[in-house]
């Protein structure tokens, strides 16, 4: 089958390269020339494990073109993927003018039927709202069908769950539309759910709001078990061990970040208020997670009493590990709140520094050498539980002054920190505290 997806971000760009991957020929499509460029040389502008290799494979097998023009790149296409960004406005509704802005220009384009599938993330009716602006400026005797088909993709594992996922979810208005796409996606092996277009389209936000709200409720836990004496994480497993329940996101942290889950709960929000109803659940979900976030300074400015000009390392800045995105990061009202109390800040991230600098530029130190974020600072804030950080030798810690650890990720085994003479706070855990252990009785 012949295919163009419009839209070479994160969503889109993996989206091609895996309906490459399994037989189509695709052409992706980007007004972007310079992200276009780099793609035809097999470049990736994003990070993500074993996407660059599977996209030069694909290109070298002729399956994969690109071209900065919907125009030119529909023309031999049987359906047409919009995968573009609904970045969310002030008020936490979905912006869709690169949505709407595509289909218009589709349906001026078109000069045969088509089938045109929605891959971005877009409030319950979109597809009604965009059937009806395609039919406004198609050809006379052209039929251009609207479909819903959302991801369900984790950055740094996108891959493993384009090809290994729960399933498909595939909303259409008829029959042909269903078998057509129930065709396309056959080849991933993965269980097809097919519906009408208004239910996928909530499908998506329903199924980022439960997660966002397992996430919360096991940092609401956790916090009870600090002033309990109880370790969340024998709670959280204990919970998960019950099928109806599951281990998946009861991991007590700092709470979740990224481009979906801030985008989406707030845009379900907004959407239960255009219908005037109050989600309050979700409304709680997203209080709780901001204020997750704010932990972590306030407990690193109880113990130095006054941050100003003292060295703070925050470890991490991607909103969660193999991925280089820093949107929505909790690292960001971290360190937003350091520069305030007039911290020195050193951040490390062994990806994602580039796009860090966009945020703060000069008014921050950065590497990607773990000892240096901790030479002769009196704290660090573990922010993204990278591996270089998980499986790190505890021994560097020795280079802080008098190590305070605040660990937003448990990413270290109670047990192991003991034995050595640091502070440590986690989450939903007991502190550790050095006591009689010193570096000579070690």
């Amino acid at each position: 089958m012949k295919l163009a997806v419009v839209g070479a971000g994160y969503v889109g760009l993996v989206t091609a390269v895996t309906l490459a991957e399994i037989g189509h020929c695709v052409v992706c499509i980007d007004i972007d020339e310079q992200k276009i460029s780099r793609l035809r040389q097999g470049q990736v502008p994003i990070f993500e494990p074993g996407l660059a290799e599977l996209l030069q494979k694909n290109i070298q097998a002729g399956r994969m073109t690109f071209t900065a023009s919907i125009e030119e790149g529909m023309q031999q296409a049987d359906i047409l993927y919009i995968a573009v960004g609904t970045p969310e406005h002030v008020d936490g509704s979905a912006d869709l003018r690169a949505v709407k802005a595509v289909a218009k220009d589709v349906a001026e384009f078109a000069v045969r039927d088509m089938l045109i599938v929605v891959k971005s993330t877009v409030p319950v009716g979109t597809n009604d709202e965009l059937q009806q602006l395609v039919n406004d400026y198609k050809l006379a005797g052209v039929t251009l069908e609207l479909a819903s088909n959302p991801e369900f993709l984790r950055e740094g594992s996108a891959l493993e769950d384009a090809f290994g996922g729960d399933r498909i979810i595939i909303g259409t208005q008829s029959e042909y539309a269903t078998h057509l796409l129930t065709g396309i996606n056959a080849a991933f092996q993965i269980p097809i759910w097919t519906t009408d277009v208004r239910s996928a389209e909530m499908i998506k936000y329903a199924s980022n709001a439960f997660l966002a709200t397992k996430i919360s409720f096991i940092n609401e836990i956790a916090t009870i078990c600090e002033r309990l004496d109880v370790d969340v994480e024998q709670v959280a497993i204990g919970m998960g061990l019950d099928a109806r329940i599951g281990p998946a996101f009861l991991k007590a942290g700092i709470g979740y970040g990224g481009s979906c889950f801030p985008k989406d709960t707030k845009a379900l929000m907004k959407i239960a208020g255009n219908v005037a109803y109050n989600f309050e659940l979700l409304n709680s979900v997203i209080h709780v997670n901001n204020r997750q976030q704010e932990k972590l300074v306030s407990i690193v400015c109880e113990r130095l009493h006054d941050v100003r000009g003292k060295k703070i390392a925050v470890l991490g800045v991607a909103f969660k590990p193999n991925t280089d995105d820093v949107r929505e990061s909790p690292a960001i009202p971290i360190v937003n709140t350091l520069l305030v109390r007039g911290a020195n800040v050193t951040l490390y991230d062994p990806v994602a520094t580039s796009h860090a600098k966009t945020i703060w530029g000069e008014a921050i130190h950065y590497t990607n050498h773990l000892p240096e974020a901790l030479i002769d600072a009196q704290a660090a804030i573990i922010v993204t539980d990278w591996d270089s950080i998980k499986y790190m030798d505890l021994s560097l810690f020795e280079l802080m002054q008098n190590p305070i650890i605040v660990d937003g990720r448990n990413c270290f085994l109670l047990g192991d920190i003991e034995a050595w003479p640091y502070e440590y706070y986690s989450i939903g855990r007991r502190v550790v505290k050095p006591a009689s252990v010193t570096l000579e009785s070690r």
